[in-house]
């Protein structure tokens, strides 16, 4: 049988959750896992799904979304934008106008578990289905603490010591942890392309990429390498100039001709970065995995860690596009950056090498 998505209501703030939104709802679930792919349901009907939208207030962000949101509705499925971030009262009146919905929801799809607003909107959730569909490299991060029975932050949060706003928010983000531990009354569900081992009674199910290798590609391929950009410089934990240092050394080693900015990568770098190594800066309009798969797209496609280490191999697969990544110097990070950042970074790039048997280089 299909993956039954009726009184579904999924939670996004990213291009790249809704993205995988999108790839759960088309994927054949747990239930199909053995079954030969020709005794499957070709589409699965996902009039009863409904994705809601707190918009993030950064433009490239609602730029993309707002792409994915078209391509989430030509699938069939109802789209809700939200402008979850709009002002002081812009949260109750978001919280106020779901709850309706909440209530009837039987299931839950969420991209991101860490999230306080996707925390806070469970309490109000009745629903005995809950399903975490991947946000990038957090997903690890996030099994591993539900595993630990730990609170849930976020890997490059600095220290462990919780602030004034942890400590007022501490009886939701328990109770939302709560509800994310499987119990006999609820179940829970990752969608991950990402190697996790899951606690018990949480279901893990593969996200293949087979929604976007079905409908985009394959890609022309061009001659020149592709270098993938990272907000680690924004979240922190990478020194400005070390970045933009690796950037130069691994685009003259490797013949690299354009940069794939990340969506949070500030205009101000990415100037600069342009100006010291000439390298055409792309910004991307949808996830990389689209923009990727739909091409043209480098022969070799570089990129320090993150999610498309794990995400570009099972996307681009076939289409004869190298993947190669290249770790992080323990000499980037900076005062600021947790000192649980470098061990999660290497185990990110570890993963994908035994994953996908990716290349390593250093810059």
């Amino acid at each position: 049988m299909p993956r039954d998505t009726s009184a579904t209501l999924a939670f996004v703030e990213s291009p790249v959750q809704l993205l995988n939104v999108l790839e759960w709802a088309h994927s054949p679930g747990p239930l199909l896992d053995g079954v030969p792919a020709q005794q499957r349901p070709e589409a699965p009907d996902l009039s009863g799904l409904t994705v809601v939208v707190l918009s993030p207030t950064d433009p490239m962000s609602r730029g993309q979304l707002r792409r994915m949101a078209e391509l989430a509705r030509d699938a069939g499925t109802k789209v809700r934008w939200e402008e979850a971030r709009g002002g002081l009262t812009a949260p109750l009146h978001t919280i106020g106008g779901l709850t309706p919905m909440l209530r009837r929801a039987d299931r839950i799809v969420m991209g991101d578990p860490f999230s306080r607003y996707v925390q806070l909107l469970l309490t109000v959730s009745r629903a005995r289905d809950l399903v975490v569909v991947d946000d990038g490299t957090a997903t690890m991060e996030f099994v591993s603490q539900l595993a630990r029975g730990e609170r849930l932050v976020r890997w490059h949060r600095r220290g462990s010591r919780a602030g004034v706003r942890d400590l007022a928010f501490a009886p939701v983000s328990a109770a939302a942890r709560r509800r994310l531990t499987p119990s006999r009354r609820r179940s829970v569900e990752v969608f991950s392309a990402m190697p996790v081992e899951a606690p018990e009674g949480v279901t893990v199910t593969a996200n293949t990429f087979g929604w976007t290798r079905a409908g985009f590609g394959p890609p022309r391929l061009t001659k020149g390498a592709d270098l993938v950009g990272t907000s680690l410089v924004e979240t922190g934990v990478v020194d400005p100039e070390s970045y933009l240092a690796a950037v130069g050394q691994l685009a003259r080693t490797h013949g690299v001709t354009r940069y794939f900015a990340h969506r949070r990568e500030s205009a101000e770098k990415l100037h600069t970065l342009h100006a010291r190594t000439g390298l055409e800066v792309v910004r991307p309009d949808l996830p990389l995995e689209l923009i990727a798969r739909r091409g043209p797209v480098g022969r070799t496609i570089l990129s320090f860690p993150s999610t498309v280490v794990h995400t570009l191999p099972l996307a681009l697969a076939g289409t004869g596009v190298r993947v190669v990544v290249c770790d992080i110097d323990p000499r980037w990070l900076t005062d600021k950056a947790s000192p649980r950042a470098q061990g999660f970074l290497d185990g990110v790039t570890g993963a994908a090498r035994r994953a996908h048997g990716l290349a390593r280089v250093a810059a």
